[in-house]
């Protein structure tokens, strides 16, 4: 088909403009040096790749996203981390791709309700916000949740390629993590002297995180995935081999080959998670355990009794000292010092400072719940008015209460605590009917997420995950739930 004068005219602009662009980019990279030369190159191909397929610059925020710590301590005259910056640049790509195709619609998904309604409770709250630059920053970041999971549900909608692709991407941010901390760990040979463990010759891992606990809450999320995943892997391997319907030499197939990379995966990013040596992590990976292995059979008697099998091995491994005393240590030790809900009068020592610190700031959650019982202190808040809710001995704010479920109600009341725990029911449940009733792939990749979810409810009793741009991953993945709950409806 010919042109009209003006498309071609509109081509010849775009490539002069383009080869303008890639000569301004040469010589650039020409004057800097090498080091330099070879980051502005990678990041010109990556925002290229981005433009033409937004899909990249998913990949991009997943990979940057947990830098925000790092990022903020060495570069802190940078005006966005990196991976705000590389969500800025994706959903620029894609807004573009959208209006070029007219699709600049909102897409149909049975989390957004449920999702605004918390967002809604948030804003109703700022009706007591002592900040209202706190509160933006926490908004913020909820609407950014909420626009993750509209882009990968508008990209993967229609092309379950493209959703096992998002995955993918997903669990190589993971495994990007896991690598760095396995090094930090015993690689490394040096470390922070205040993550020092196992008699000064191992550091707690802590990837681009700068804390040992978000990152250990990171990989809790993502090898509940990784192993759901495993699982549908190793079904489809063996399944044949069980029914016969091939031998064990036509099994040395493609299918081996992709269970053993993804069981190389989940060894990995288990091992990062024991040794970022932390409890809430571990605790959390262990109710998320169980998830998976309630979700996993089709018939629920047989998910119950794999459940209280697996509580039976894990009671028998305590009592009979099976684990490494030093593991059995870290995970059981803290009890000893968690006898009270009040830590007012309570000695203070360097064996039970962390649990009483934790404790300190429940308490002062509580009490700023107990003054603003309804619409709480304002979404986001919790740091600017704690000097007026804080225990004598406790007077730094740690940016939140260590607790999701008391952090919420102090900062958006009951009503708000309503919305979140419901939004999270229906993300639940949502899940789980998938794991009841889709294909086989999806059923296990559902029998993941049902596991990421469940870690999160049970680490968020001793932590807040949002952070570290964390909620962008958590926003894909509630996208990747989207898509399989509206497949299963058709």
């Amino acid at each position: 088909m010919w042109l009209d004068s003006s498309t071609f005219a509109q081509q010849r602009w775009a490539t002069l403009s383009l080869a303008a662009a890639a000569v301004l980019v040469g010589i650039l990279l020409a004057e800097l040096p090498v080091a330099w030369a070879a980051i502005g190159l990678v990041t010109v191909v990556l925002v290229g790749a981005t433009l033409i397929e937004p899909l990249v610059g998913v990949g991009v925020v997943l990979v940057l996203g947990p830098t925000k710590p790092f990022t903020d301590f060495y570069v802190p005259a940078l005006p966005l981390d990196l991976g705000q910056i590389a969500l800025v640049i994706t959903l620029g790509a894609w807004f573009l791709h959208a209006a070029r195709r007219g699709k600049l619609t909102v897409p149909r998904s049975p989390l957004t309700v449920p999702l605004l309604i918390y967002v809604g409770t948030g804003l109703l709250s700022l009706l007591n916000a002592l900040s209202l630059g706190y509160a933006l920053t926490e908004l913020i970041k909820w609407v950014q949740l909420l626009v993750m999971m509209w882009l990968v549900l508008l990209e993967t909608r229609h092309d379950p390629s493209r959703l096992r692709l998002v995955v993918g991407l997903v669990l190589g941010a993971a495994a990007v993590q896991a690598a760095i901390g396995v090094w930090q760990f015993g690689l490394r040979d040096i470390g922070p002297e205040h993550y020092e463990i196992l008699g000064g010759r191992f550091y707690r891992a802590y990837g681009s995180f700068e804390q040992p606990n978000p990152y250990g809450g990171f990989l809790g999320l993502t090898l509940p995935l990784a192993l759901g995943i495993t699982a549908g892997a190793l079904e489809r391997w063996i399944g044949p081999l069980l029914r016969r319907e091939r031998d064990l030499r036509e099994a040395l197939n493609s299918d081996l080959l992709r269970l053993a990379g993804l069981s190389v995966l989940c060894a990995l990013l288990l091992a990062a998670l024991v040794m970022s040596w932390s409890r809430g992590a571990w605790l959390g990976f262990a109710v998320a355990a169980a998830g998976v292995l309630f979700a996993w059979p089709k018939r629920t008697w047989i998910g119950i009794l794999l459940v209280i099998a697996g509580m039976l091995a894990v009671t028998v491994t305590l009592q009979f000292d099976l684990l490494p005393a030093s593991l059995e240590a870290r995970l059981t030790g803290f009890t000893q010092d968690f006898t009270t809900l009040d830590v007012r009068g309570v000695d203070i020592n360097d064996t039970n400072y962390s649990v009483l610190e934790r404790v300190a700031h429940w308490q002062a959650a509580w009490e700023m719940a107990r003054y603003h019982p309804w619409l709480g202190v304002g979404i986001g808040n919790y740091e600017p008015v704690y000097p007026a809710f804080a225990l004598l001995n406790w007077p730094q704010p740690l940016g939140h209460a260590h607790n999701i479920y008391l952090n919420t109600l102090a900062e958006t009341g009951v009503i708000g605590l309503l919305a979140y725990v419901a939004f999270w029911a229906i993300v639940l449940w949502l899940t789980w009917r998938v794991t009841r009733s889709g294909e086989s792939w999806r059923r296990f990749l559902a029998i993941g997420l049902f596991g990421t979810w469940v870690h999160l409810s049970a680490h968020s009793v001793l932590d807040k995950l949002y952070v570290a741009n964390l909620h962008l991953h958590i926003g894909v993945l509630l996208g990747v739930v989207s898509v399989l709950a509206l497949w299963e409806q058709e």
